[in-house]
């Protein structure tokens, strides 16, 4: 699945005059800034993956979840789909063509600083139609607080402190819950949220125990379909 053209053109236009891209680490690889990276995958696929936003590898690569912290979530679904070990990048690619794959924002923010949440509304509606509209699966993992809160916009109160109050749960990496998304065209979906910690090693709390919260997650989902 790719972008059509109209969806790439209002990505860009959005772009254009956003304060805060890395623009030194896209010159540094010869990439374009204002091209969204985003991995999308099968239209139906049944789960997808969502996090923050792209890094240095990311950029590089054209790829999101590519990087260090999307490579500990890619060695996972390879040894849960292959049964065996990661053997290099390009195994970590494929791999992945299974999942559908999004960010809230779909450019790398200078100094990895996540983007605020003016940036966030930006790009939320186009996000969510890209969801609601450009994919059939209904079932999302999201990764770090950042990425499963980001559902809270746009919505109502009682609605975000649901959201923030499941956040708080201790069980909240082993069970789900739902969120409604509205696209500008008045359509909308509701999606199942499956939250887990961001995998990235700064993470020090999680990083650890990542992979074995991913193995149960795949599990767990796989009951369901």
């Amino acid at each position: 699945m790719t972008l059509d053209e109209p969806t790439r053109a209002r990505f860009r236009e959005a772009a254009a005059s956003l304060e805060g891209i890395d623009h030194a680490a896209y010159e540094a690889v010869g990439r374009d800034p204002l091209e969204p990276i985003i991995g999308l995958g099968p239209a139906d696929a049944p789960v997808g993956l969502f996090g923050r936003d792209p890094g240095r590898e990311e950029v590089r690569h054209g790829i999101p979840f590519i990087g260090s912290g999307g490579q500990k979530v890619r060695e996972v679904l390879h040894r849960h789909h292959r049964g065996s070990e990661l053997p290099g990048f390009d195994a970590s690619v494929a791999v992945g063509r299974h999942y559908f794959w999004a960010n809230t924002v779909p450019y790398k923010p200078a100094g990895n600083r996540a983007w605020s949440m003016a940036v966030k509304r930006r790009f939320h509606p186009l996000m969510a139609d890209l969801l609601v509209h450009h994919w059939r699966g209904r079932t999302l993992i999201t990764l770090g607080r950042e990425a499963f809160l980001w559902f809270g916009i746009g919505r109502s109160r009682e609605e975000r402190r649901e959201l923030e109050g499941f956040w708080q749960r201790d069980d909240r990496f082993s069970a789900c819950c739902e969120a409604t998304l509205a696209t500008p065209d008045g359509g909308s979906a509701r999606f199942r949220l499956c939250p887990l910690p961001h995998p990235s090693p700064l993470n020090a709390t999680w990083y650890r125990r990542f992979p074995g919260l991913l193995q149960a997650r795949l599990q767990q989902l796989e009951l369901l379909y």
